[in-house]
């Protein structure tokens, strides 16, 4: 059995770990709050950006962009999203992991024919330690989302699409659902498959819009802001949830901490009881003698 020194010795280091613990989930849980308010004051602007979209598309078969074009894919482009920093779980361990099963999935064209762009530290260093190349530092755009940055590689993206660079762009990040729960998400960013694009709500509304100068054109601006902003989304999302994910890890730290400590405290109290009882047993002992 451990000394009553090295058990107070542990009880005090896990004291420490625990008020670190807590306070990281205070910081943690803050920046979610930020966070969930950004999307809050968001999404009904980009709801509404995507009803006007496709209620503009429905039921026109003719309409066509540039960035509904679909190819033979001979060069693809990937934007993942992860965090700068740990500490929140498998948040960045299950995009690494997803993010390597989907270059595999396209190694047939050539690495030279992959470009990643990956948002954020942690999936950044990982690629390039398993010998992936990428395509820019984005750090600073996971750190603190911002839509000029969002949107600048958003019309890099649509650039490089429209001139054939590359022939489809997927994304790769976690949905916010809630605090307990992310979702892995993978989607298709371009080419836009417009027979998706229903109403948010599943409803139907009126379609006849007195368009000035004409449809095309309203289209031609209206769908490149829609790509900026559906990409500001992604940040936003994947932001809210590294930092869901850094709160339930640090509670679950702090809950962990808390039982080692009833277990420990325990272990200190039955070590101090056992030393009391053997220097009683030593003073009577020496009594008799």
């Amino acid at each position: 059995m451990a000394s009553l020194k090295e058990v107070k010795g542990r009880i005090a280091t896990v004291t420490n770990t625990q008020k670190i613990t807590s306070a990281m989930k205070m910081v943690a849980s803050a920046k979610l709050h930020k966070a969930q308010t950004a999307i809050g004051n968001m999404l009904p602007y980009e709801q509404r950006l995507h009803t006007l979209l496709t209620n503009l598309l429905s039921g026109n078969s003719e309409i066509s962009s540039d960035f509904s074009v679909s190819r033979e894919v001979k060069r693809i482009a990937l934007v993942v999203f992860s965090s700068n920093s740990s500490l929140c779980g498998a948040f960045n361990s299950n995009i690494i992991r997803e993010a390597d099963g989907w270059i595999k999935q396209y190694e047939y064209l050539g690495r030279e024919n992959i470009l990643i762009y990956p948002v954020g530290k942690k999936v950044a260093d990982a690629l390039i330690k398993q010998g992936y190349s990428i395509e820019g530092d984005f750090q600073e755009m996971a750190a603190k989302p911002s839509f000029q940055e969002a949107a600048l590689l958003a019309e890099n993206l649509m650039g490089m699409y429209q001139k054939g660079e590359i022939d489809q762009v997927d994304v790769l990040y976690h949905h916010f659902k809630n605090t307990a729960s992310q979702v892995l998400t993978k989607q298709i960013y371009l080419p836009i498959d417009f027979s998706d694009n229903g109403p948010a709500d599943g409803q139907k509304y009126e379609t006849d819009y007195i368009l000035e100068p004409s449809k095309e054109e309203v289209l031609e601006q209206l769908i490149p802001k829609v790509l900026r902003l559906k990409l500001y989304t992604i940040l936003l999302d994947s932001n809210a949830s590294e930092h869901a994910a850094r709160t339930m890890a640090m509670q679950i730290a702090t809950d962990n901490a808390n039982d080692l400590l009833q277990e420990l405290t325990l272990m200190y109290n039955k070590t101090r009881q056992q030393a009391i009882t053997n220097e009683l047993l030593d003073i009577v002992g020496g009594q008799m003698a």
